[in-house]
This record gives structure tokens, C-alpha cells and sequence, in this order.
């Protein structure tokens, strides 16, 4: 029979978040983003291959306030996944353990994610794009 005296495990609410849970979360989460994303750049494909008038149907979406915020959300997932998953290789290299290391790290990974978003959606949007 169990112990009901015992404490239970320790829930999310007693810990307060730190960059590298938030971190780990984010690069799962922007992972999951880029998955689901793969399946609206199978429809525009489809779309682009049916025809006109059903790109049409794309485009107004791509488009729209939601579209522009999908695009910039999944540029900024597609930079954090490739900038973390950079770091994940050096760890894997056996370098980067110290905890000073993992803090500069992590936010290097994320100040370089919002640069690289921002000098992408820069380009797009200066070079004519939309």
C-alpha cells in the first residue's frame, strides 16, 4: 500500500522557469510548429498544382493579418529550431556543459533566432516580396 504521507512529485507551479526549461519547451513547441506547417505547404503545392482559382484560395490567406503572422511565427520557429538544434550538436560534441556556457548559449540562440527572423521578414518585405 502506498505511503499517502509522502509528497507527491513537484508540479510546474512550485518551480519558477528558467531560460533552459523555456528553452527546452520553445524548441520542442517551434518542432511541433514546423510539422503542422509542413501539411499548409503541402496544400499551397496542391493548390499551386490545381490550379488558378485554387491558389487564389491560398494566396488571400498567405495574405491576410493571420497569414503574415503565420509567416513570421514559422520564419521565427524555423531560425530558433535550426539555431537550438546547432547547439544540440555541440553538446553532443561534448562542449558546452558548464552552466555559464549553457546560459550564453541559450541566449545567443535566441537573440540570433529574432536577428535572423527579422533580417529574413526585412528582405522579404524591402526586396518586393509581398
Amino acid at each position: 500500500m502506498p505511503n499517502k504521507t509522502r509528497p507527491l512529485s513537484p508540479h510546474l507551479q512550485v518551480y519558477r522557469p528558467q531560460l533552459t526549461s523555456v528553452l527546452s519547451i520553445l524548441h520542442r513547441a517551434t518542432g511541433l510548429l514546423l510539422a503542422m506547417l509542413l501539411l499548409l505547404l503541402l496544400y499551397w503545392v496542391v493548390a499551386l498544382a490545381h490550379g488558378p482559382s485554387s491558389y487564389r484560395i491560398v494566396e488571400n490567406f498567405i495574405e491576410s493579418w493571420a497569414g503574415i503572422l503565420l509567416i513570421i511565427g514559422a520564419t521565427f520557429a524555423l531560425f530558433y529550431h535550426l539555431c537550438n538544434g546547432i547547439r544540440h550538436l555541440f553538446w553532443d560534441s561534448g562542449f558546452g556543459f558548464k552552466l555559464e556556457s549553457v546560459y550564453r548559449s541559450g541566449w545567443l540562440v535566441l537573440i540570433s533566432s529574432v536577428l535572423l527572423t527579422g533580417l529574413t521578414l526585412f528582405l522579404l518585405f524591402t526586396r518586393g516580396g509581398w
